[in-house]
């Protein structure tokens, strides 16, 4: 266990982005058309077989 956690130690440090949320509306499209135009299924992985 002495080597735990090495790996993580020897990543440089990257300093975090600014991550802007897109309107609601416009989120809403998004997945309206991920759904109906691409028939995409809910779900991280769904790989349409």
């Amino acid at each position: 266990m002495t080597k735990a956690g090495k790996v993580r130690q020897q990543t440089p440090k990257i300093a975090a982005q600014n991550k802007t949320s897109i309107p609601p509306r416009e989120r809403v499209r998004r997945n309206a058309q991920k759904r109906f135009v691409l028939g995409r299924k809910p779900g991280q992985n769904y790989i349409r077989v």
